[in-house]
């Protein structure tokens, strides 16, 4: 049978087991919404970035367009990298031979913890999100750090998974987005220029 290679951090296995403990002790209605939640916590996260982007791609400038067209680009390109540092580190998931597990069921051999595309793709998200809107990116941003706990809360990640996986989305997005977007907005400049040479504007960085 195939098991991962990577040592995992002391604190990292205590801070897992005070979690799991407490959500093993926690009442029914609590473990099956943190079930639930830790699913549906990315669906809300994508219903934040299409309101926050649904603005600037009908009203906004080429630039605005620009960072909500090649954002959801960039949160994929961000859940690549988290699919291929799993693959580095092939790390086991605590889930395996772990007491308490609120999650129904533990991912199998070779879906491995380090780090966590959970946490990754929430981190993109809320990132994107403060991007496009300050006030909604304030929302999106506990939300995700709430998505990432309950990914350790269910007992399927180890907190370092989970921080690993946040900062990882964030930065490629904070960092890849206004990269991608400069030449998406030369471009939907030019073509505006085109088609109403009045309207056209450089409101780009």
């Amino acid at each position: 049978m195939q098991t991962g290679t990577t040592d995992v951090p002391d604190i990292s296995v205590d801070w897992y087991r005070d979690i799991t403990d407490v959500a093993g002790s926690s009442p029914a209605p609590v473990q099956w919404f943190a079930v639930h939640f830790t699913e549906g916590a990315i669906l809300l996260l994508g219903v934040l970035f299409l309101v926050a982007a649904a603005p600037r791609l009908l009203r906004g400038g080429p630039w605005e367009r620009a960072l909500a067209l090649v954002a959801p680009v960039v949160v994929v390109l961000a859940y690549g990298c988290s699919e291929a540092l799993k693959g580095l580190f092939d790390e086991d998931r605590p889930c395996r031979g772990a007491a308490t597990v609120v999650a129904g069921h533990c991912p199998p051999v070779g879906d491995w913890s380090f780090p966590s595309n959970h946490a990754t793709i929430a981190g993109a998200l809320a990132a994107a999100t403060l991007l496009l809107s300050r006030r909604l990116g304030l929302v999106a941003v506990p939300l995700a750090l709430f998505a990432a706990l309950s990914r350790v809360f269910v007992g399927v990640h180890y907190p370092h998974d989970v921080a690993a996986g946040l900062l990882l989305g964030a930065l490629v997005t904070l960092t890849g987005t206004p990269l991608a977007a400069r030449p998406a907005a030369e471009l939907l400049a030019r073509r505006t220029a085109r088609a109403d040479p009045l309207r056209a504007t450089a409101d780009h960085p």
